[in-house]
Order: C-alpha cells, then structure tokens, then sequence
C-alpha cells in the first residue's frame, strides 16, 4: 500500500474490518490476526518521506477496538438471555402462539438458536421469550396447619 491511498487502510479495508468482525465468533480471530497483518504490511511498505497519518491510524485501530468490545458485549447479553430463559423451565406461562392466540403452558426447556433469542419448549411447541405475556409459580402444595399433640 502506498501513502497515496486515503487513511491507513482505505474506507473499504475498515468497512471489511468493521463487517468482518461482526460475524460469528470463529472468524473473529482471524479477523484480528488479518487486520494485524495488514497494520504491519502498511507500516513496511510506507514511504518513509510520506507517513500515513497517525490521527487516522489512531482512529481506525480505536475502530477496530471498538467492534471488539461490542461483540464481548453482546456474548455476555446472549448468556444473560440463556439464563434468564432457563429460570422459566419448570414454570407456568402464557403466550403468545404462531396463529397469534393465547395459550398457556409449562416450560420444559430453554435453549439459545444462534443469533436469535432464547427459545423456549412448552409441551411440543417451540416458543420465542418475546412471545411470553405472563409467568406463573407453580403451585405449592398445600400444608397441613393442624397442630399435633405431643402424646404422653
């Protein structure tokens, strides 16, 4: 790359960082390890009389940095999800159902589909979190309030 090209890397370069990174987890590594490469490519080979910018490197490694945190933000928001859909198992609910009527049903599981919300089994139906209007504690059994003599 020469110091002809805007910025450190070009638009296109930190618009494929940026879009790169906001894929699955797998692919993030070697995204970073990619964007490293590049970082060290561009300072190699740099005209040495005509450095790239250090206002623009700066901002697109902050960029870069940035995309980085909102993924580790959004892992943590998908565990957050994954247990609160799993405090539900074993309750009651009412939901919303595909044909758009009311139902009610306990939750057997919770699971996380991808990217998507938590899905949760009630009976034989698969049902989004979103779609639940209503929980319920499952009923206690009743206790016995008689008092027992001791015998003598």
């Amino acid at each position: 790359m020469t110091s002809a090209t805007p910025g450190v890397f070009g638009a296109g370069a930190t618009a494929a960082a940026g879009a790169g990174a906001a894929k699955e987890k797998s692919k993030t590594l070697g995204d970073r390890d990619t964007f490293l490469k590049l970082l060290v490519a561009q300072l190699k080979y740099q005209d040495p009389s005509k450095p790239a910018d250090s206002t623009q490197f700066l901002a697109q490694t902050a960029q870069f940095t940035q995309v980085e945190k909102l993924e580790g933000i959004a892992d943590m928001l998908k565990g957050q999800q994954l247990i609160t859909a799993s405090s539900l198992v074993g309750k009651t609910v009412e939901y919303m159902d595909p044909f758009g009527a009311k139902a009610t049903g306990v939750i057997s599981a919770a699971k996380l589909n991808g990217d998507s919300e938590p899905i949760l089994r009630i009976g034989n139906t698969e049902v989004q979190l979103s779609k639940v209007m209503e929980v319920q504690e499952p009923a206690q059994p009743a206790t016995d309030t008689t008092a027992q003599t001791p015998k003598p």
